[in-house]
């Protein structure tokens, strides 16, 4: 059964103040391993879950979608973003593009933020979570402490935490925390079972990643960045199981708008009650009944983004054979065309240059150079220098259009005109 533990807190004499100086007894909380807890999910929040996962397979489906491929790296960009944001730490969408690019292409480009570096590396981690951890046969302890190591590469304490941690109240002591986690001589099992249930299907797909995401951020087993890595292991569950192929789901911006909600069902998911009893279940699907919410708005949202990207890729097309028409141009241009191509892939990459277009649709310097210097003549693209003189073209519109995504995330109707953003949220752009 879970339980709260007494423990004891001596006086810290090298704390600032003197209530900071205080010690005493405290509670750590100990919930109930999730491999011998029998849950029961109740009937109502079964259909819903399974509502809910058709809609998630279907986004791959639905008009103007070019496969999860193309959807999921700009909603893991966007969720990388937003599980920053939760950490405080922020950069826009575009600052991120450009420090990702940078890597890849290994070129320096100025003014370039330092927060749009640590955001870039954010994606690098969560591709990580959606990519060799939903391969391995069985993940284990270590392959989630190698996710922490990735989100939080320079932190001094690496590895399973060996003091006692806690949430809100004071800095220096747990004696007024909103929430002491278990005390760390029992992380460790309890990361064992986290790992072994992770590892299997014993529940649909939602309901377990609503599961580890709740037990993981109870347990608290790292000195830091615990909430990075908890909202990662959401996507680690639902690329494991099938339901999708990379990080698809925003739901670290629904968590973040409903953060009260979120709280209070973490809480609400730290019961004490008898292991398998009707307060016990009740505890658990009142936490999985906001969970599973949270996830339906974000398979919405993620349908509307795919829908507006639609509607941007027509209109490109629209403004491209106009721009043709007015330079007297009035045959279109064949299917296979470098520029007809390159078009339907500016959603996906956004940032280009002519050795990435090369590459990407193999053609020649001369060839891939005509292609984006016709859209940027066509102001479908947008030149910006970079190091040593060399050109780069961003599909401004589509960084537009997930800031729109966000801010529109950021309001707790799902639209800023029926409701101003609660919580940070990036500027409304402006050109």
């Amino acid at each position: 059964m879970a339980e709260l533990v007494e423990r004891h807190r001596e006086i810290d004499w090298g704390a600032p103040r003197r209530r900071d100086q205080r010690g005493g007894r405290y509670s750590a909380y100990v919930p109930d391993p999730l491999m011998t807890q029998p849950i029961v999910v109740d009937a109502a929040l079964a259909r819903l879950a399974a509502r809910v996962e058709v809609q998630v397979r279907g986004l791959g489906d639905a008009p103007g979608s070019t496969g999860l491929e193309s959807l999921s790296r700009f909603l893991l960009r966007s969720e990388a973003i937003a599980s920053s944001r939760i950490e405080g730490l922020q950069a826009s969408a575009q600052q991120v593009a450009l420090a990702e690019w940078a890597v890849v292409e290994d070129v320096r480009i100025a003014g370039l933020t330092e927060n749009g570096r640590l955001v870039a590396n954010n994606i690098v981690a969560l591709r990580q979570a959606s990519g060799a951890l939903s391969a391995v046969e069985e993940v284990s302890v270590d392959d989630i402490c190698g996710l922490h190591h990735a989100l939080l590469p320079n932190h001094r304490e690496q590895g399973l935490r060996t003091m006692q941690n806690w949430i809100g109240g004071s800095d220096w002591h747990p004696l007024d925390a909103d929430f002491v986690p278990p005390p760390p001589e029992l992380v460790g099992r309890l990361m064992d079972d986290l790992a072994t249930y992770l590892s299997g299907a014993v529940h649909a797909p939602l309901i377990q990643a609503a599961l580890v995401h709740a037990q993981f951020e109870t347990i608290h087993p790292f000195a830091d960045g615990n909430g990075r890595v908890g909202r990662a292991l959401i996507h680690t569950v639902l690329t494991r199981r099938g339901l999708t192929r990379g990080a698809v789901l925003p739901i670290s911006l629904v968590l973040l708008t409903r953060s009260q909600e979120y709280v209070d069902g973490l809480m609400t998911f730290r019961h004490r009650a008898p292991v398998g009893s009707p307060e016990a279940l009740a505890a658990v699907n009142g936490w999985l009944e906001m969970f599973l919410a949270a996830a339906g708005a974000a398979v919405e949202q993620a349908a509307t983004f795919v829908a507006d990207l639609e509607e941007l890729r027509t209109d490109w097309q629209q403004r491209y054979a106009a721009f043709r028409t007015g330079r007297g141009h009035l045959r279109p241009p064949r299917a296979d065309a470098a520029v007809m191509r390159l078009m339907p892939l500016l959603s996906e990459v956004p940032v280009t240059t002519v050795q990435s277009v090369r590459r990407l649709l193999d053609i020649s310097d001369p060839a891939a150079r005509a292609a984006l210097e016709d859209l940027a003549d066509a102001g479908i693209l947008r030149r910006k220098s970079i190091d040593r003189g060399a050109t780069a073209y961003l599909a401004r519109e589509v960084f537009d259009l997930l800031t729109l995504t966000e801010r529109r995330m950021a309001s707790t109707r799902w639209n800023t005109r029926d409701s101003a953003p609660r919580r940070p949220a990036p500027a409304r752009p402006q050109h």
